[in-house]
């Protein structure tokens, strides 16, 4: 089941997206209002409104998003860094995180932004040191994700706070999709382009540390709380984003998320 979060009318609800539409647009899908939140048991209310008369939102408002680093071989490479021993992880706070089509904030205090295209987890339940065969009890679904980074800042800070934490700089989307098995998820086509023109194409099982093994890293530390989002790297090819441009994550299986960068105001 694909579920997205979305406004209409000012108000914001969840809903099952169901049909078929060409790649690039939402010509043809629906959205079924689910009754409560996708996180507990819900029904679907049989109210449909087509996705092309609302606003889609981020699929989830995360607590927190934990992301983790170097996690493919040739994108630490082509930043000139040694793969590490163990899971490297990171934060992005919960007001870096926008949806498909808002827009990215080009900060003023870099010159030099990155697109980062990687596979987002979405945990379903509140959990603590997940054992790894429990891992698909706590996975809700998995969507896609921007990594959008200021990368000029991450090379001269020696945490990473500002450079992949700043406002706008995490864009999920555009919905969540809940059938995809940790199987299915971990050999996935990914692919980022900008202005149309690829930048990024590499696969799931390119990953360092599974899926799995990252949320039995990330859950020895810390509790995960339902809407909790997991970014599991990036693979090579990432590169400079300029105002006005275009950059799309498209995820095999998922769908597309597409953001505009626009210059901070």
């Amino acid at each position: 089941m694909r579920i997205a979060r979305f406004s209409i009318d000012g108000n914001v609800a969840f809903g099952a997206v169901e049909g078929d539409s060409p790649p690039g647009t939402t010509e043809g899908l629906v959205l079924d209002i689910i009754k409560g939140i996708p996180f507990a048991d819900f029904e679907l209310s049989g109210t449909k409104v087509p996705l092309n008369k609302v606003r889609l939102l981020p699929p989830v408002l995360p607590n927190k998003v934990i992301a983790f680093g170097r996690n493919y071989a040739e994108h630490a490479k082509e930043l000139g860094n040694e793969v590490p021993d163990t899971p490297f992880a990171f934060f992005k706070p919960s007001t870096s995180v926008i949806g498909p089509g808002d827009e990215i904030q080009y900060p003023n205090f870099s010159q030099e932004l990155h697109h980062e295209a990687e596979l987002a987890v979405v945990i379903g339940r509140m959990c603590r040191e997940v054992p790894r065969e429990r891992v698909k009890d706590v996975v809700f679904g998995f969507t896609a994700a921007n990594d959008v980074t200021a990368r000029d800042v991450q090379k001269r800070e020696k945490q990473w706070a500002r450079a992949k934490g700043f406002d706008t700089s995490c864009p999920l989307g555009p919905w969540v999709e809940t059938d995809l098995t940790l199987a299915q998820a971990s050999d996935l086509t990914i692919q980022c382009t900008v202005n149309g023109t690829q930048r990024q194409l590499g696969r799931t099982s390119d990953m360092i540390t599974s899926i799995e093994d990252l949320i039995v890293n990330i859950s020895e530390a810390m509790t995960l709380l339902p809407g909790d989002v997991i970014l599991t790297g990036t693979p090579e090819g990432v590169g400079p984003l300029n105002v006005g441009d275009e950059v799309a994550v498209t995820i095999e299986g998922i769908g597309t998320l597409t953001n505009k960068v626009v210059k901070r105001g």
